[in-house]
């Protein structure tokens, strides 16, 4: 069993908000069950954006200040990188150095690693084996959010893989099952998004907060939700 599943722990987010105060950013992050790196667009840190400079993100040093039992963390996956341009080794070299950057001086007991790839379905490639390479030398527990669609019985079967990330508000996995062990982070908009919650699933936005949709005033409004969401399905 996982550390975070022991704690129950379950409310989390993807990553961007619209900010741009890190340490603002980092303190909301830190009313989250699990705390997560946040990244923020409006300081550069769009993901196509940062993996021109692995490593560099806005709230890192910040985020670094405190200590954790659990940790969300995220990168932009290597599929994603090489469907926007980039050369396969290219691509695989600069995500390991991102997360490597980000796993450098972070304080925690166990740390959940979500490799962004949203636009996965369209990847006409062995992805599983570029994630290989970026897993396997980090002790992390091992997670994927794609939130456009795709065919998920893939990643049910991937052994790679300890969590799927998917927007619930869009797309109904559950007819994919079995679920072959797979722990679920359920990205809801509302508490009836969740279908089939189990221990060790979690509950986050659908995506992350981009600040071409959401303000800051938005922020307390969707924490309650998801902290509704969890009071809802938290087993007992």
């Amino acid at each position: 069993m996982k550390l975070y599943e022991e704690k129950k722990k379950i409310v989390t987010q993807i990553g961007s908000l619209p900010l741009r105060d890190p340490a603002e950013a980092v303190a909301y992050s830190l009313r989250h069950d699990i705390p997560f790196l946040p990244e923020l667009p409006l300081l550069g840190d769009a993901m196509l954006s940062y993996i021109k400079r692995p490593g560099e993100l806005s709230c890192l040093s910040e985020f670094k200040k405190h200590t954790f039992d659990v940790v969300k963390v995220q990168a932009i996956g290597p599929a994603t990188v090489i469907l926007s341009g980039y050369d396969p080794d290219e691509a695989l070299i600069r995500v390991y150095r991102h997360v490597e950057a980000i796993l450098d001086g972070l304080r925690a007991e166990e740390v959940i690693l979500f490799l962004d790839e949203p636009a996965l379905g369209q990847a006409g490639f062995d992805y599983e084996e570029l994630w290989t390479h970026i897993f396997a030398d980090f002790p992390v527990v091992r997670g994927v959010h794609v939130c456009g669609n795709m065919q998920w019985d893939l990643l049910f079967a991937c052994d790679l893989l300890d969590i799927i990330s998917f927007d619930a508000s869009r797309y109904d996995i559950s007819f994919y099952y079995p679920r072959r062990g797979k722990r679920i982070a359920w990205g809801i908009r509302s508490p009836a998004d969740i279908g089939d919650f189990r221990p060790g699933d979690l509950i986050t936005p659908p995506c992350g907060l981009s600040p071409k949709f959401y303000e800051p005033v938005d922020l307390p409004r969707v924490l309650s939700r998801l902290r509704e969401a969890a009071v809802r399905s938290r087993p007992r």
